[in-house]
């Protein structure tokens, strides 16, 4: 790992045969003209004979051999083999029989392969996408395409990296939605971690955008000229858990007066608990109208199929680097000396600290709270059955410690890759200082894996979860940190016992549906069952 490679892993014969379809041998050997079949016909005659020896047979293939051994030497000829005395198609079609076979077997193998327990996909018990709205929601639709003269106005300003903005823009339109004011395109804070100054259409299609909302919320490029001198109201302490009656109790009385909203810092403000209609709106914008700008789509794109190009693959979002460390209250568990640097810039800034702060860095291991590192992944994958030729995609940023923190993954999963490893190269260079870009690269590449697992929660994982369900239920493993940390930790524990424990602890956390309304306090974007999901099932036995 230590050069960057293009494309993926080492050349192996087998698979350079195995692209070979068998339909085009087929066809080469069928192209070839009639009037020599009868050639190859002797040649394929004279091996199946040779495999039932006759002894008048070999007297006539030894007298054969000699005679052109002593024409041979007497033209000075280089001596050829059998096959080359007969034209080069019969050549071919021993080549082609011969490489249909090992094609077969490679065949075979990689549809066991695929078929195994470990890339066998989630049952989705009938759930598929499913967005029906009340009959009173799309009344008041209709009434907002009518209207082409909108005097209310919504402005916000999203901050946060690429994957917690998307939350934002979720909320924003829903917000629009209740307070029945067009949307302005968010406009996306400058990241002063990243310093990354994209705008809302350098990531996110916009013409899209607009098209798929344009029944639900009426969306703008910018504020007609009649407003932009206009003093808007501004709001940046909306309340956790905020309701739609909430929303139009304190926003509609300004709005009316100023026509112009700004509201800013709406991460995690709006309730996660809305009427069924809004839910369904925030997974239509979650989900068909936050498409990716066709640039990146297309390069997110080429980067995944260079991962299936030989097969399945599993996509880690990796949560191991320094600022993820700091702020869990967690221990990398690299070496004494690393974990003395985050105890020290914890102690330095310890308002990065996120809850539960009386706890010491192993009691929150324990309960589940910290990212798994290196080695726990590899333990994980492999005690759920991943082979070790499992291709891995890798996202997320630079763990501390390098790639030296990478190495007991790369022990036992070799074929590991980043889209550093994948790009061609200088196809990142423009985008080497835009964070953004690259979230939204390994998001794509991420959602069209085979599974796909988080080593910590946070918002990518969150939305990638709610994506692949909304998908299908595309195999999604949720780390069990809490009821199997204490196996990870005795070390007495046969292999043997250890992977069947963790098997039994996963058996119900692989992607299968899951209600949102099981447990209070759930995001629709990451629980899309049952409001944005319909049961065929159920409704097929019903009628």
């Amino acid at each position: 790992m230590g050069k960057k490679q293009s494309y993926i892993g080492i050349a192996v014969p087998s698979e350079i045969i195995n692209s070979l379809s068998s339909s085009s041998l087929q066809s080469l050997v069928e192209s070839k003209k009639p009037k020599k079949q009868s050639q190859c016909s002797t040649l394929s005659l004279s091996i199946r004979l040779m495999k039932n020896p006759n002894p008048f047979l070999w007297f006539i293939i030894l007298f054969l051999v000699a005679f052109l051994g002593m024409t041979q030497l007497y033209f000075n000829l280089s001596l050829q083999p059998l096959t080359q005395l007969f034209p080069d198609h019969c050549n071919q079609l021993l080549l082609n029989n011969n490489n249909n076979i090992i094609n077969n077997n490679n065949i075979i193998n990689n549809t066991k392969q695929v078929n195994g327990s470990f890339w066998k996909q989630p049952d989705s018990n009938g759930y598929r996408a499913c967005l029906e709205l009340s009959s009173e929601y799309r009344k008041t639709s209709r009434e907002i395409a009518r209207d082409k003269e909108r005097s209310k106005y919504v402005m916000v300003v999203v901050s946060g990296g690429m994957n917690q903005q998307r939350n934002q823009i979720v909320d924003a339109v829903v917000i629009a939605r209740i307070l029945g004011a067009a949307l302005v395109v968010p406009v996306l804070q400058v990241n002063i971690i990243w310093g990354d100054d994209s705008e809302f259409s350098d990531i996110f299609d916009l013409e899209n955008f607009k098209r798929v909302l344009a029944d639900d919320v009426k969306i703008v490029s910018s504020l007609p000229s009649t407003l932009l001198r206009t003093r808007p109201a501004e709001e940046n302490q909306t309340p956790f858990e905020a309701t739609p009656q909430w929303i139009r109790q304190h926003y509609l009385g300004r709005l009316r007066k100023h026509n112009v909203l700004l509201l800013r810092g709406l991460d995690s403000r709006l309730s996660k608990d809305l009427p069924s209609d809004l839910q369904k709106l925030r997974c239509k914008v979650a989900f068909q109208a936050l498409k990716f700008a066709p640039h990146i789509l297309q390069f997110g794109t080429k980067i995944a199929e260079r991962m299936s190009n030989k097969g399945p693959y599993v996509a880690l979002h990796l949560r191991m680097e320094k600022d993820v460390w700091i702020r869990t209250g967690c221990s990398p568990g690299l070496s004494p000396e690393y974990d003395d640097m985050i105890n020290k810039e914890r102690l330095q800034r310890p308002k990065l600290l996120t809850a539960k702060s009386n706890m010491t860095s192993h009691d929150r291991k324990l309960a589940g709270l910290c990212p798994l590192n290196a080695l726990e992944v590899a333990r994980l994958l492999k005690a759920l059955g991943a082979p070790k030729s499992a291709r891995i995609y890798w996202a997320g940023g630079q763990p501390l410690g390098g790639k030296d923190a990478l190495l007991p993954l790369i022990t036992e999963f070799p074929y590991l890759y980043n889209k550093e490893d994948l790009a061609l190269p200088g196809e990142l260079k423009p985008f080497a200082n835009r964070a953004s870009f690259m979230a939204a690269i390994d998001y794509i590449v991420c959602e069209k894996s085979d599974v796909f697992m988080a080593s910590h929660g946070g918002n990518m994982g969150h939305a990638i979860q709610g994506h692949r369900a909304y998908a299908g239920h595309k195999k999604h493993i949720t780390p069990n940190k809490r009821h199997m940390l204490p196996y990870f930790l005795n070390s007495t524990l046969p292999e043997i016992e250890f992977n069947k424990i963790v098997k039994e602890l996963h058996r119900d956390s692989l992607g299968q549906p899951e209600f949102r309304t099981s447990k209070p306090g759930r995001d629709v974007t990451k629980y899309p069952v049952p409001e944005c999901m319909c049961n065929t099932v159920d409704r097929e036995s019903s009628v």
